[in-house]
């Protein structure tokens, strides 16, 4: 491997270089040289109008489905989606079958999808099989390689054993990701609780559901001076209570899905079962405010929700349907076309947020580095095709949409993948 960027922006904070614009060449998958009018013998040009250069994104919370349920999802496919989208890492949730729920589990995972263009790092359960009863060996599966602790797409609903989860990994800093979703406030709910569910008579899921589990989680964090990553809140009382919790400075950190941040609920007047997702589309009031606590820290880090569903279980009447959409490839398209500030902050909640969060440090854009890099250019815009997904599944309501910001290729453990 011999690559020359040319011209490329560089945007990490760690680097000397950050914001500035060079010629990066790397040789054997790592940066052997970072300056001006570097030669180009015997090398394949990298290059663009605006051309950017980052340390490769993270994807929070991503749903694997490898043990089990590959007939959705495989190791290979969300590989290929992920490094398509820009990331060279995923923190994949423990909805397996079985389950991510012992050392075995986070082996298969570390073990199977080593030595990819993506890593694969493990998220492991918090109870046997997701079930919310028993407690897992947490510390066992820390050993073992996983990077965090959570239910994934099932929120603890136990008071009990949410407050020992936390307790439990803290002696080693551990990490517990919850998702705020009381489903018996929510019970049947298809879309958020507002004006367009009762035009669309259709039950809804109030804003209350979250955030009564959340301030739970967020008295309990306080509670036990654990630490506490909330995924994926969606409502503007949500981005309050975050707020003032990280003013109190408890250890609690918090994600938002890349949907939330540019529909409303009333993207789902034409019935559209690929905008039935888990958090609900709100309403614009709680978009803004997503939007806003992003921008002011509020907000960590961006996820792109990736939940792959086959066409038996999503394209069904709306109330059938799963809860559920793909997001890998359509993540930064989708949030760079809204984003009005410099790229480089929206790039950190896609990079260094989650990887901070999760412990997962690079050395960064740095002469000698083994290159952990994801190319793109912000400015170029194109309409994404249902030909451009290398997800198994195909449950997106973007096809056809027009997304802004182009991944050119990302580079990691040696392999060069590049979009095209």
């Amino acid at each position: 491997m011999r690559l020359l960027l040319k011209n490329a922006t560089i945007v990490d904070p760690s680097s000397d270089h950050h914001g500035r614009q060079a010629d990066i060449l790397i040789i054997g998958g790592v940066i052997e040289k970072i300056g001006r009018r570097i030669p180009a013998k015997d090398c394949e040009i990298i290059k663009s109008p605006d051309l950017h250069v980052s340390v490769g994104w993270l994807d929070m919370g991503t749903q694997v489905c490898d043990p089990g349920l590959e007939h959705r999802e495989d190791l290979d496919s969300v590989s290929a989606a992920a490094a398509g989208g820009g990331y060279t890492a995923v923190a994949c949730f423990p909805n397996t079958s079985p389950a991510i729920h012992n050392q075995s589990q986070v082996r298969y995972i570390t073990r199977n999808a080593s030595g990819r263009v993506v890593d694969f790092h493990p998220v492991g359960a918090i109870t046997q099989n997701t079930a919310g009863k028993d407690i897992t060996e947490m510390y066992d599966m820390y050993g073992a390689g996983a990077v965090a602790f959570s239910d994934g797409s099932h929120p603890i609903a136990d008071n009990g054993m949410m407050m020992r989860a936390l307790q439990y990994v803290k002696p080693f800093e551990g990490l517990i990701i919850n998702r705020p979703h009381d489903k018996q406030s929510a019970y049947s709910g298809l879309m958020h609780e507002g004006v367009t569910s009762t035009m669309l008579g259709m039950k809804g899921i109030p804003s209350l559901s979250e955030e009564l589990m959340l301030a739970r989680d967020i008295q309990l964090a306080e509670y036990t001076e654990s630490r506490l990553h909330v995924h994926n809140i969606s409502t503007a009382k949500a981005v309050r209570m975050v707020k003032e919790a990280k003013r109190k400075k408890l250890k609690v950190t918090a994600s938002v899905a890349a949907l939330n941040l540019v529909y409303n609920d009333g993207a789902l007047e034409e019935f559209d079962s690929n905008l039935k997702v888990l958090p609900p589309l709100r309403e614009d009031k709680d978009r803004k405010a997503l939007f806003k606590g992003l921008e002011d820290g509020t907000i960590d880090c961006i996820t792109s929700n990736h939940t792959p569903w086959h066409i038996e279980a999503k394209d069904l009447e709306f109330p059938y349907a799963e809860f559920g959409v793909i997001g890998l490839e359509t993540t930064f398209g989708l949030v760079n076309r809204e984003w009005n500030t410099d790229v480089s902050d929206l790039i950190g909640k896609l990079s260094s947020a989650p990887r901070e969060i999760l412990g997962l440090k690079t050395k960064g854009i740095k002469k000698g580095m083994k290159a952990n890099l994801t190319i793109f250019d912000p400015g170029i815009s194109y309409v994404f095709e249902e030909k451009n997904i290398r997800s198994k599944s195909k449950n997106t309501p973007l096809v056809g949409e027009e997304l802004k910001g182009e991944i050119i290729a990302v580079i990691n453990n040696g392999k060069y993948f590049p979009n095209s």
